[in-house]
C-alpha cells in the first residue's frame, strides 16, 4: 500500500478541487471536502491500476506538506 498526498482547494464558489503532486493528471472536483477525499482516493486507485495495465511504474511518493506559522502582516 502506498500513501499519496493530495492537496484540496476550496474555491469561492464553495466547491473543492483536489490533485496529488506525485500523480500528474489525477484531478477531481467535488461539492463537499468529504465528497472531494472520496473522489481522489477513487481516482488514485484508478489512476494507479491503469499505470499497472499499461506496464508503467507506479510513482513513489515523494511530496510532503507542512504548515508554517508565520507572524501576520502589521
Amino acid at each position: 500500500m502506498k500513501k499519496y498526498l493530495i492537496v484540496i482547494e476550496k474555491d469561492e464558489s464553495g466547491s473543492f478541487g483536489a490533485y496529488s503532486p506525485d500523480l500528474p493528471g489525477c484531478v477531481v472536483v467535488g461539492g463537499s471536502q468529504e465528497e472531494t477525499e472520496q473522489l481522489m482516493y477513487d481516482a488514485i486507485a484508478f489512476h494507479l491500476a491503469g499505470l499497472k495495465e499499461e506496464g508503467m511504474p507506479v510513482p513513489d511518493n515523494k511530496s510532503s506538506a507542512e504548515y508554517l506559522l508565520v507572524p501576520e502582516a502589521v
